[in-house]
């Protein structure tokens, strides 16, 4: 299995975001709600917090709110918005 380039642990591609990934993320619109039509990362963080608690919907929504959330705690937003398709 290859290492990561500081070679302290092994890569696992299966879990690596790639590029076509970070793409659909970036352009994902919300669906319903108070922020339906709006990009995933432009939905503040507390919505993502109250959505944990409560419980995030089932399939490609959540998945896609849940990473959302870990972005935004984590400050990475900035790596996304370039990505968004504002045509």
């Amino acid at each position: 299995m290859p290492t990561s380039p500081n070679n302290l642990r092994p890569m696992n591609p299966g879990n690596e975001l790639n590029r076509e990934h970070l793409i659909e993320l970036a352009n994902y619109k919300m669906p319903f709600g108070k922020y339906k039509g709006q990009y995933l990362v432009d939905i503040p963080e507390y919505y993502y917090t109250w959505f944990q608690q409560k419980e995030f919907p089932q399939g490609k929504l959540g998945n896609m709110m849940k990473e959302m959330r870990e972005i935004k705690i984590n400050g990475l937003e900035t790596l996304v918005r370039p990505l968004i398709d504002r045509e």
